[in-house]
């Protein structure tokens, strides 16, 4: 039990932690997105922010620890605490996507929906998407899948340029050193401009704080945040289901 009235709305549970400065963005990214005149017109939510989680790139493509079991705890505390649906701003994580809807009754939010969603409100509609992401995500197609079932054509990093431009950029967000973040994802951005992206997926959720709002008119393309289109999508299904 939850302990909360019967009336109260439903929570939105967020499992972040993955990493944890992407979490807390998400938790203030869906109050800053939210419309709303006094504190009481905003969606509750429920951030289990557990930075303890296994690294889901090395589990995937180097045979570490699998980060399922400590994903699984986190959505059932964010159950037990009365969440109505749960948000994981984690891309990689939505590689087990199908394993973390089996382990709840609750609706689990799909990012890479989310983003085409996003797409699609940027009058987006068909052609070339860039996505820049961690190397697991990119090697195991999460965006690309996704993107061509909607009628779009997907390009991602050449191997090398992952390495310099994604896994330099995000490692820099989870060290703290976002001023030494912002070229390596700006060069991955400019890279598939180049080859014809007509928008780039931030496909990260640590690529974002990367890339800072107040600069991404530097860029010849739409860009899709992956934090502020799960908060999107959080947050039209949690208005519709309250």
């Amino acid at each position: 039990m939850s302990g909360l009235p019967a009336s109260a709305p439903r929570a939105l549970g967020i499992l972040g932690g993955m990493g944890p400065l992407a979490g807390a963005t998400f938790a203030l990214r869906m109050v800053q997105l939210t419309e709303a005149a006094v504190d009481q017109d905003h969606i509750p939510t429920i951030l289990c922010n557990d930075p303890r989680i296994p690294d889901r790139s090395s589990a995937m493509l180097q045979g570490g620890e699998s980060p399922l079991p400590a994903m699984q705890r986190g959505i059932r505390l964010l159950e037990a605490a009365g969440a109505g649906c749960i948000a994981v701003p984690c891309n990689t994580a939505h590689l087990w996507f199908d394993d973390l809807k089996e382990t709840t009754r609750l609706p689990v939010l799909n990012i890479a929906e989310a983003v085409v969603q996003n797409l699609r409100r940027h009058g987006i509609l068909r052609g070339t998407v860039g996505v820049l992401g961690t190397p697991a995500t990119l090697a195991l197609g999460l965006y690309q899948r996704t993107l061509q079932q909607a009628g779009y054509e997907a390009i991602v990093p050449e191997p090398d340029e992952v390495r310099r431009h994604c896994v330099a950029s995000i490692a820099a967000v989870k060290a703290g050193r976002l001023d030494a973040a912002w070229e390596p994802a700006a060069s991955g951005i400019r890279a598939l401009v180049a080859r014809g992206a007509k928008a780039v997926v931030l496909g990260c959720t640590e690529l974002p704080l990367a890339v800072p709002h107040d600069r991404r008119g530097e860029f010849d393309c739409v860009l899709t945040d992956s934090i502020d289109a799960l908060a999107l999508a959080a947050i039209a299904h949690c208005r519709q289901k309250n």
